[in-house]
């Protein structure tokens, strides 16, 4: 269930790699039933090899996948964090058993396991741990992106509308990681810029 620009062109790009890898299969289960179909006379056994194998068994898999491939690569392309005006930073560290956010627009105010954004407005989240490796996602706004330490990972989200979303360290990081969750709570204008002045938790 999408509820953000880049959780959609996810679902998008899975669909039609569904479709694709369904579409070569398809393809292959035919190309297999018609080897077992009987021939009433014996042709070229050459030719007809080298149409079962060379044009249809390698051609049409390799032209479906670099389609796919093509495609992939331009919609990764549009998931990259682009300089932007609006663009909100935050920050996310990840610890053994909680994610700890910063804000660029409010310094010195952190929170454990809620992150704050505003909806409708692109969000950069830089992200990394200082400990063990973690994978920060929230599936209803974005992909997923690991936390590595020594190293910042930027992830791009934008909430679509206000709510509450949930989010995984979706890495084992130790005993527990399982139940390691946080919150992305997106805010109405109203909302943010009562947190900008101090006014939420």
């Amino acid at each position: 269930d999408p509820a953000g620009p880049a959780a959609r062109t996810i679902a998008t790009l899975w669909w039609v790699m569904l479709a694709g890898a369904a579409l070569i299969l398809g393809f292959v289960l035919v190309l297999l039933a018609l080897t077992f179909r009987r021939r009433d006379h014996a042709g070229d056994e050459a030719a007809h090899e080298r149409l079962f194998v060379v044009r249809l068994g390698i051609a049409f898999p390799v032209v479906v996948l670099l389609a796919l491939l093509a495609y992939g690569l331009v919609v990764g392309e549009r998931l990259l964090p682009r300089e932007r005006p609006d663009v909100v930073r935050v920050s996310a560290e990840g610890r053994l058993s909680a994610w700890v956010f910063g804000y660029d627009d409010l310094p010195g105010h952190t929170s454990e396991n809620i992150l704050h954004i505003p909806a409708g407005r692109p969000v950069d989240v830089a992200i990394t741990t200082v400990d063990v490796i973690h994978s920060f996602w929230v599936p209803r706004l974005a992909g997923k992106l690991d936390a590595i330490p020594g190293h910042v990972n930027v992830l791009r989200l934008e909430a679509d509308r206000p709510g509450t979303y949930a989010g995984r360290s979706a890495e084992f990081s130790g005993p527990g990681y399982d139940r390691f969750d946080f919150s992305v709570v997106a805010l109405d204008p109203a909302g943010w810029e009562e947190f900008l002045k101090g006014e939420l938790p």
